[in-house]
Order: structure tokens, then C-alpha cells, then sequence
């Protein structure tokens, strides 16, 4: 491929890439926080792994 149009090609996808990407930055940033929803859910689903896992229980030393 020429270089020039090589060239041509990176510049145009890096624009498309930076408007994307500006896209979701705005999108983001429209939404409301969701970050004590989050944290709420991994501590439950934490507690759900607790209460599902088999109860290991310490070994007694045999003397």
C-alpha cells in the first residue's frame, strides 16, 4: 500500500476511534452512579458463596 494512503487510512480511523470513544465518555457520564448498587450486589453474592461452601472445619492434632 502507498504510504500516503496508508497514512490517509490511520487518520481517518484514529478520528472515527476518537469520536467513539467521546461517545461513550458522554454516555457515561449521563448515567446515573451506581456504585452503592454495586457494592451491595458483590456483598451478597460474597454471602451467598459463604453460605453455600462447605463448612471447613480445623483438624484436631492427634497426640
Amino acid at each position: 500500500m502507498h504510504a500516503q494512503a496508508h497514512l490517509a487510512l490511520h487518520h481517518l480511523r484514529a478520528a472515527e476511534l476518537h469520536a467513539e470513544a467521546e461517545e461513550y465518555r458522554l454516555a457515561r457520564s449521563a448515567r446515573a452512579p451506581r456504585h452503592l448498587r454495586t457494592v451491595l450486589g458483590w456483598t451478597l453474592i460474597e454471602v451467598g458463596l459463604r453460605l453455600t461452601a462447605p463448612a471447613s472445619r480445623p483438624a484436631l492434632a492427634r497426640v
